[in-house]
């Protein structure tokens, strides 16, 4: 009986599949690209346990290809990063307009596989030009305003840009042509900076013109100085509450609870400006806590004193509004719930969202008798005062923000002030004083 040949080759094939590999490049672009400049830049991650014999980037536009990188060398590491830049720069034949990058990388192994990345961009060769409205803007520290703009070109966010806090844009309500954007003179904001409107794209393009600003002569507002008196009571309650599982000298504990969770909860709070409604969800002025006396005010500088030293020093961004025990706290305006539970000093808390960014925030609560998403009207009761977080007695917490930014409510108590400063600029449908 003949023993049959078999092709060593046959044999071999497997082995060399498995030793070289046949596998092909993966491939990790950041940032996600949307649109190409003059020199945009472009980084791309290539991961191949057999290194990289190729890589390259194509460009087509109407037809027209063009290479516009190619890498000089090749990598034998698995994981390698391309940094390039592409645009009109480097192939001038390119202009506005849509157009398609194609990313190739081939492996180092021996059956050279190649991996394929497409996208479709729009290049765009020219900046936006951006105008702002010619109304004097009269700011304090504090204070909130409304601005509307104009932008034309390709430009992917516009607003207002106070020192290095931004505040976005929306467009116009009711259809009309323009932008406007509510925006905010922060209550620590170097006084004389000038809101500016600005316009990007993700080309790289960024226009600023300055608005018509009106201070008042007194640069810097007189906020109230407190000295909060810490009982050993106090300390026990907030550090059973706010760090019941915490050890250590119980100063250092309070302080950085007062400091450091203070910080973070400031966070959580301004993050919930992603929140917000792209139409305004209120017609009338904002009512303030009805029958309530107000124990604190907004930039009030608070001084704790513990056994006669002081121990840590913070700004107060909002009112403390007390009328009695666990009273029915109401909502300030017609908006949608988007914060409804406990939240470290401001102890049981809930937010509402009134449209364009614009947020109350109410602490303190011994009951909270919404649900995030729940829709509440002006004067709705919302749950109970009280003295949860950092509370030293029965009240609710009141503030404000704009995109984030904590502001001094009482101007939107003030029918007047929201009709020459929102209502007189832009379309609030049913307004009533």
């Amino acid at each position: 009986m003949r023993t049959p040949i078999i092709n060593a080759r046959i044999l071999l094939l497997p082995l060399l599949l498995t030793v070289s590999g046949c596998s092909k490049p993966s491939l990790d672009v950041v940032p996600s690209l949307t649109s190409i400049g003059q020199a945009t830049p472009i980084a791309v991650h290539v991961h191949d346990p057999h290194g990289v014999s190729k890589f390259t980037a194509t460009l087509t536009q109407n037809g027209a290809q063009y290479q516009v990188w190619q890498a000089p060398a090749v990598s034998k590491n698995a994981d390698t990063t391309f940094n390039f830049e592409i645009g009109v720069k480097t192939t001038p034949q390119l202009h506005d307009g849509p157009a398609h990058l194609i990313l190739e990388a081939t492996s180092g192994s021996l059956f050279h596989g190649t991996t394929r990345w497409e996208h479709d961009v729009n290049v765009v060769t020219q900046p936006p030009v951006v105008s702002a409205d010619s109304d004097q803007h009269y700011l304090y520290l504090g204070m909130a305003d409304l601005a509307t703009m104009n932008v034309t070109g390709s430009y992917t966010s516009a607003g207002i840009r106070v020192g290095n806090q931004t505040f976005r844009a929306w467009p116009m309500p009711g259809g009309k042509p323009g932008l406007f954007s509510l925006f905010a003179f922060a209550w620590n904001m170097p006084p004389g900076t000038t809101p500016l409107a600005y316009a990007s794209n993700a080309a790289g393009n960024d226009v600023t013109t300055p608005l018509t600003v009106i201070f008042p002569k007194r640069e810097q507002p007189v906020y109230t100085q407190h000295e909060i008196q810490i009982s050993d009571q106090f300390m026990q309650k907030v550090l059973g509450e706010l760090d019941p599982n915490g050890s250590g000298d119980p100063v250092a504990r309070f302080v950085k609870i007062n400091t450091e969770m203070r910080q973070a909860n400031n966070k959580t709070l301004a993050d919930l400006r992603l929140k917000t409604a792209d139409h305004f969800l209120w017609n009338q002025p904002f009512t303030r806590q009805s029958h309530a006396q107000a124990e604190a005010t907004f930039a009030d500088v608070r001084s704790y004193i513990y056994h006669g030293q002081k121990i840590d020093q913070q700004v107060h961004l909002g009112y403390d509004l007390a009328v009695t025990q666990h009273v029915g706290v109401e909502a300030s305006n017609d908006g949608r719930v988007v914060w409804a539970a406990p939240l470290g000093i401001y102890g049981n808390c809930i937010v509402v969202d009134h449209g364009y960014g614009l947020q109350t925030i109410y602490g303190h609560m011994s009951r909270i008798d919404v649900h995030e998403g729940d829709m509440v009207k002006r004067s709705q009761i919302m749950g109970l005062s009280g003295m949860t977080g950092m509370a030293g007695g029965d009240h609710v917490h009141f503030a404000m923000q704009l995109d984030g930014v904590q502001i001094d409510p009482k101007e939107w108590w003030d029918a007047h002030w929201i009709q020459d400063h929102v209502v007189r600029r832009v379309e609030l449908p049913g307004f009533s004083k």
